[in-house]
């Protein structure tokens, strides 16, 4: 599944480098810690590697 916004998008890859062991858990906040905890791996690889020219920067409700 596709992010929806740049801030998804943005906070899916914050918790996949945190997944993947490259930056620390302690340093994610808000959206990509919930992201971290509830999706796995590939679906933040799906969310993360959106394209981005087309995404709003933010959708109602986002971080």
């Amino acid at each position: 599944m596709p992010a929806k916004s740049k801030a998804q998008q943005k906070a899916a890859g914050a918790a996949l480098s945190a997944k993947r062991g490259d930056t620390k858990v302690s340093d994610l906040q808000g959206a990509s810690r919930q992201m971290y905890d509830s999706m796995s791996e590939d679906e933040l690889e799906d969310y993360a590697s959106t394209e981005r020219s087309d995404l709003p920067d933010k959708l109602d409700g986002d971080d």
